[in-house]
């Protein structure tokens, strides 16, 4: 990948992606994530894909809500370890500027274009630009699931307003499928891990989806050729592994993590 024009200056943003290498290498990378086999190989194929747009860092952050006291964040960070290091010894996560507005909105916006609401989000925005975020793109990969769970890219670069000119809507366009499939590669991972650690069957995944149909223990039990009270002992143990309160809560925390 060319990093220099012939008189040794910087490409610029537009004339990454301008090239035809940089798209061609871009889409090639994407397409290799679904395949990524850790976190690893995740963080190199973002890697690769922020070189070809002459950016430092990048952050990919999966946020998923389990219920009203419980949230859970997944990074793949590609940039300053410093940054990561300093995100989660201070707690930044509740009050990132960029993270909160993937929650609201899907289109990609550059953060220039956000003024922090509070002091806090501010502070969180300073230190970003001390590791590598000067200038930066936030990429939303919103889900079905609404608020409760949501990915965002963020693309970050050391150079003060470096997506600001031309090629920044090249930027969204290439941006947004890259978000998507980190998207769903962690949501891939995280259901695994969940479906490892809780043990969950076939036969469990049945139950779910006829509660999800709203069928009464009797229906089932006439439909599995058992007793309801066996229908209902079985609920009771799956939503005590599953870490929830009664089989609705356990429905919900099955489509929340994509197993019905």
């Amino acid at each position: 990948m060319t990093s220099f024009t012939p008189n040794g200056e910087r490409l610029s943003l537009l004339e990454r992606t301008r090239s035809a290498d940089c798209h061609s290498q871009f889409c090639e990378a994407v397409g290799r994530i679904e395949l990524a086999v850790d976190e690893a190989e995740a963080i190199d194929l973002l890697r690769q894909t922020m070189e070809r747009l002459g950016a430092e860092g990048a952050v990919f952050t999966s946020f998923i809500r389990d219920d009203a006291m419980f949230a859970s964040y997944r990074y793949l960070l590609a940039c300053d370890p410093r940054w990561g290091a300093e995100y989660a010894r201070n707690a930044w996560c509740a009050d990132d500027p960029w993270v909160k507005y993937a929650m609201q909105c899907s289109d990609p916006i550059r953060a220039s274009e956000m003024a922090p609401k509070t002091p806090r989000q501010q502070v969180v925005v300073d230190a970003a630009a001390e590791y590598g975020f000067r200038s930066a793109v936030i990429v939303p990969a919103p889900s079905s699931a609404g608020q409760a769970r949501v990915g965002v890219l963020c693309i970050g670069s050391a150079t003060a307003g470096y997506f600001e000119g031309e090629g920044y809507a090249a930027v969204k366009v290439l941006a947004r499928p890259l978000a998507m499939e980190l998207h769903e590669w962690w949501h891939r991972r995280i259901k695994q891990e969940l479906i490892a650690r809780v043990h969950i069957t076939d036969d469990d995944l049945v139950l779910l989806r006829h509660e999800d149909d709203r069928h009464s223990s009797k229906v089932i039990a006439i439909t599995l050729n058992t007793e309801a009270k066996t229908i209902d002992c079985r609920f009771q143990r799956l939503s005590a592994r599953l870490g929830t309160a009664n089989r609705r809560d356990a429905v919900r925390l099955a489509k929340l993590y994509g197993l019905i």
